[in-house]
């Protein structure tokens, strides 16, 4: 078929991005009762994301993974629709006879590598001949998309029909012909990578994915797999016991899935909360790697589940991002109340209201020279908090207001003062004698309504509630002399870790967001503060000694010419840092982003991302850059103390 170029309406060109990360829906009670919504059939398959450019075809999972070859009739089908260059969005399955999607029909079609009969149905289209469609609104995205599809030979590619109909019947409908459910999508948003109240889940049963943390079999036999045990991650990574599933497999597929498992095993369980023992069976603990798919009825107040049914493995998402599904309301705040976990609600009456909060003047200027708005700073905080609140929960902050925008006079505020912030945790006065209540953000709403209060950046301490006497890290901040060249701060930020290597300590670093690095050092909670904070300045002596060519370890500007300072005065009780995740009140509105150290030598600036681009950098990872801080044991030693020259 020859292509006829369909004309995007987007006002924007651009690149085909090498990659997207999908939108994701929240899984709600009931229907919203207000707004203009479009409903879908929730498709019982894989979520793939397409990438065409100019004849070549790429099939990534959500998981990003890349599965052109595992489908290759389908990438031949899609590779014939008419366009220059675009990203599709949607999900392939398997239709029985019936015309319904079979997800175990899916899974077999990918165990035999028989795919020839995937077939894709797509709902979304974020980018086409050259434009970015993300900021133009679902209904018109969706009409492009099908007049697309309309274009398209194969039976293979199909549009993902909508429906207007009210949605508790839909539902009712979806049910009685046992599909998974409808998904509702606001007809007025953009597209948005990650998850958001845009899109919403409506389900039949209660369905998601879980980890597989061991197996049984009967006591004393060799071999044999009766149940899994599930886990879901928990904020902080570690993972939760979340009950057991009987595998309902065919004899083939369940002995493949042993071996697997076999391959797996280890001493220890993985659960934080492991399951007691059973005296007719033994337990097998598995490395948390392999990932399964279960419906069931509920959840108990235990934290596990009821009733759960096999539904399949999952090998499209990663398990590291398994976690406790959430239940939210969505509707308007005037008449029910924001579900903890909701992160957006539709406007109303010029009226923006996100997790709860009402967001008031969103379209004043905050940064002159980019021209981002209020409502881009209050939409960062909106998708980044499941990734930044794990690092702010227990942990006092400070906060950088800007009333003004950043280039207008910024306060600093370590108290809630006179207005009070919705969701906004308040330690008892006890914990800090002497001063008013010490506040933590451990609530999606409170990191909202810091950024509609003018928060731009969030600073945090070194100590989580309710033991602030003792430190759980300390900080070093590379701060360069302005003159030296990039480079010089890779390099330094490299030396810095092979230092800390050298004496025993495990660290970790992220970007300013401004000028530099920041390195963290997690510690165990046995020294208390003077001890941290004379161990970090030997620390930098140590370094400085060593390298004083690069570094200086003594404050003050005539001290750094043509180097890094090392500052270290960010140890002391009360002291604070930017945290990790927080915008900067500097022109461009970087944030300090969390990076692998295998990563440092692509990064180009300390203001790398954007609150326009940090988000959707999380979304797209593969893994957290910071695997492992949180289960990292370690203090300052004897030894460690000799090392940097203490006594």
């Amino acid at each position: 078929m020859a292509k006829r170029p369909i004309s995007s309406g987007a006002s924007s060109a651009g690149v085909l991005p090498e990659a997207i990360a999908p939108q994701l829906a929240t899984l709600a009670r009931r229907p919203p009762a207000t707004g203009d919504w479009l409903y879908e059939i929730k498709f019982d398959g894989y979520r793939l994301m397409c990438r065409l450019d100019s004849g070549r075809v790429k099939l990534v999972t959500r998981g990003g993974h890349d599965w052109t070859e595992k489908m290759r009739t389908l990438a031949t089908a899609i590779k014939e629709i008419p366009v220059d260059n675009a990203w599709l969005d949607g999900e392939v399955v398997v239709l029985t006879e019936t015309g319904i999607p079979d997800f175990n029909a899916l899974q077999n079609a990918f165990d035999r590598r028989s795919t020839a009969q995937l077939t894709f149905f797509a709902f979304d289209i974020p980018f086409l001949n050259g434009r970015d469609l993300r900021e133009v609104p679902l209904s018109q995205r969706r009409e492009l998309l099908g007049e697309l599809i309309a274009q398209t030979a194969s039976e293979r590619v199909r549009f993902s029909e909508s429906f207007t109909d009210d949605p508790e019947s839909l539902l009712a409908s979806a049910c009685r012909m046992r599909l998974e459910g409808i998904i509702g999508k606001r007809a007025d948003a953009p597209y948005r990578s990650g998850r958001s109240t845009d899109w919403l889940k409506l389900k039949c049963l209660r369905r998601q994915e879980f980890v597989v943390g061991g197996y049984t079999r009967l006591a004393g036999a060799k071999s044999g797999l009766r149940s899994l045990m599930l886990g879901v991650h928990e904020r902080d990574g570690s993972l939760r016991f979340a009950g057991t599933v009987k595998a309902e497999l065919k004899p083939r597929p369940l002995a493949e899935l042993e071996k697997k498992a076999v391959k797996l095993i280890c001493d220890d369980p993985p659960f934080y909360n492991p399951p007691p023992r059973e005296k007719d069976r033994d337990f097998l603990w598995l490395e948390p790697e392999l990932v399964v798919e279960a419906s069931f009825l509920e959840w108990t107040p235990s934290g596990e589940v009821r009733h759960p049914v096999f539904q399949g493995m999952r090998e499209d998402k990663p398990a590291t991002a398994v976690t406790e599904e959430k239940v939210v309301d969505v509707d308007e705040p005037e008449s029910l109340p924001q579900a903890k976990g909701t992160t957006r609600v539709s406007p109303r009456a010029g009226t923006l209201v996100i997790a709860g909060v009402k967001v008031s003047n969103a379209e004043r200027i905050i940064d002159d020279v980019t021209r981002m708005k209020k409502i881009d700073l209050v939409r960062y905080y909106d998708e980044i908090a499941e990734f930044a609140l794990p690092y702010l929960k227990d942990r006092p902050v400070s906060l950088v207001r800007a009333p003004e925008g950043i280039q207008g006079e910024l306060f600093f505020q370590k108290h809630e003062e006179r207005s009070k912030i919705p969701g906004i945790t308040r330690l008892p006065v006890e914990m800090h004698p002497g001063h008013p209540p010490l506040l933590v953000v451990d609530h999606h709403e409170a990191l909202i309504g810091l950024a509609q209060m003018n928060m731009v950046e969030l600073h945090s301490w070194n100590a989580v509630q309710p033991n602030l006497d003792h430190p759980d890290r300390f900080i070093l901040d590379l701060d360069p002399d302005p003159e030296l060249s990039w480079q010089m701060m890779v390099d330094a930020a490299t030396l810095s870790k092979v230092l800390l290597d050298e004496i025993g300590l495990k660290s970790f670093i992220k970007t300013s967001g401004g000028k530099g690095f920041h390195i963290v050092v997690p510690l165990t909670r046995r020294q208390q503060w003077d001890e941290v904070k004379d161990f970090s300045h030997a620390v930098a002596r140590y370094m400085a000694r060593l390298m004083p060519e690069r570094f200086s370890a003594v404050l003050g500007p005539k001290n750094r010419v043509k180097k890094i300072f090392i500052d270290y005065l960010r140890n002391s009780k009360g002291a604070s840092t930017v945290a990790v995740f927080s915008a900067r009140a500097r022109a461009g509105v970087g944030v300090s982003m969390p990076i692998a150290w295998d990563e440092l030598t692509d990064i180009g600036r300390a203001d790398q991302w954007t609150i326009k681009t940090a988000a959707a950098r999380m979304h797209s990872l593969k893994a957290d850059p910071w695997e492992g801080i949180h289960r990292t044991r370690q203090g300052i030693t004897v030894g460690m103390r000799r090392a940097v020259g203490l006594r």
